[in-house]
C-alpha cells in the first residue's frame, strides 16, 4: 500500500489559499488524492484536509513551507497518529459498549480501545472477555472532587488521544472537562433539552413523538450543548411502546456513536468554535 501525507489546516480566510497550498505539496513531490477544504464566511475561517501519497523528505521542511505561504497564526496538522487511543466509561447500560469492543475486536473502530471505566461493576466480566482492562470506580458516598480525581488518575495511566462517555451517566465538572478540552466524546438521546432526566423514552412515549434520535458530539461545560459530531433520527409512531421505542433509539444511538468515533479517528472532524466541520469520505 503506498505511503499517504494527511495535512490538516486552520487558518484566516484569504484569496489564493489552495494554490498556495498545492504549489507547496507540489514541491515536496507529493501528489494531491483529495483536498476537501471550507469556508467560514462570517468568520472570514479557512479550513482544509488534505491527502496525498508519499512521504516528505522533511517533514519539518514541509511544515515550515506551508506556514510561511499561510496567515499568520495557522494551525497545521502533519499526518496525525493514525493509531489513536481511547478510554471508554460506561455506567449501567451495555448496548454502545458492547459495539464499541466487537469494533475494536475484529479491527474495524478505526481506534484502540485501551480502557473500560465504569461507576457501577456490572460491565466487568464482558469486558474482560475481550483482554481490555476494567477499572471499577464508585461515585457513591465520595464527593464529586474526589470521584473526578479518582477518574483523573485513572485515564491518566493510559494516556488516551480520546475518552468517550458511552451511557456514562454522570455530569462531569467544568474543572475535569477542561483537563480533557475538545477529547471528551459522548453520545446522548436527541429528546435533550425536551426529556431531560431518568426515563426520557418513557417522556417521549407519554407526549406522543413520532421522531427519536441520537446525538454525538464533544463535551463542554454547557451541559449537552458542546459541539456537534454526528445526528440522526428514525420515524416512530402510535404503535410503538415503551420498550420498542428505547430499542429503536438504542440503535440510532450506536450507529451514531460509532460513526462519531470513526471520523474523529480519522482526522476528518474539526472544531470551529461550537460547531464542527466534519469531512466525510
Amino acid at each position: 500500500m503506498n505511503q499517504q501525507t494527511l495535512i490538516l489546516i486552520q487558518c484566516k480566510d484569504a484569496v489564493g489559499l489552495v494554490s498556495r497550498i498545492s504549489q507547496v505539496v507540489a514541491q515536496h513531490a507529493l501528489n494531491i488524492i483529495t483536498m476537501r477544504e471550507y469556508v467560514d464566511q462570517e468568520n472570514e475561517k479557512f479550513f482544509v484536509r488534505v491527502v496525498c501519497t508519499g512521504q516528505p523528505k522533511s517533514a519539518e521542511s514541509l511544515f515550515h513551507d506551508l506556514k510561511i505561504n499561510l496567515p499568520a497564526q495557522a494551525h497545521i496538522a502533519l499526518n496525525p497518529s493514525g493509531n489513536k487511543r481511547i478510554a471508554v466509561l460506561v455506567t449501567k447500560e451495555h448496548h454502545c459498549l458492547a459495539d464499541i469492543l466487537v469494533r475494536h475486536y475484529f479491527g474495524t473502530l478505526a481506534a484502540d480501545v485501551v480502557t473500560v471505566i465504569g461507576n457501577y461493576e456490572g460491565l466487568k466480566e464482558f469486558t474482560t472477555k475481550f483482554a481490555i482492562p476494567y477499572h471499577y470506580i464508585s461515585h457513591e458516598n465520595k464527593s464529586k472532587a474526589t470521584f473526578e480525581q479518582e477518574l483523573t488518575d485513572c485515564i491518566n495511566q493510559y494516556a488516551p488521544d480520546y475518552i468517550v462517555l458511552a451511557k456514562f451517566m454522570r455530569i462531569l465538572s467544568p474543572n475535569f472537562v477542561q483537563q480533557f478540552q475538545h477529547k471528551i466524546i459522548n453520545i446522548h438521546h436527541s429528546f435533550l433539552p425536551a426529556f431531560i432526566g431518568a426515563n426520557p423514552y418513557k417522556q417521549a412515549h407519554d407526549r406522543g413523538v413520532k421522531i427519536i434520535g441520537a446525538t454525538a458530539h464533544f463535551v463542554t461545560n454547557d451541559l449537552d450543548e458542546g459541539p456537534i459530531i454526528v445526528q440522526s433520527t428514525k420515524n416512530v409512531d402510535h404503535s410503538y411502546d415503551v420498550l420498542k421505542m428505547k430499542t429503536a433509539g438504542q440503535e440510532i444511538e450506536k450507529a451514531v456513536l460509532i460513526r462519531a468515533i470513526q471520523l474523529v479517528m480519522e482526522d476528518r472532524v474539526m472544531l470551529n468554535g461550537n460547531k464542527t466541520i466534519v469531512f466525510k469520505a
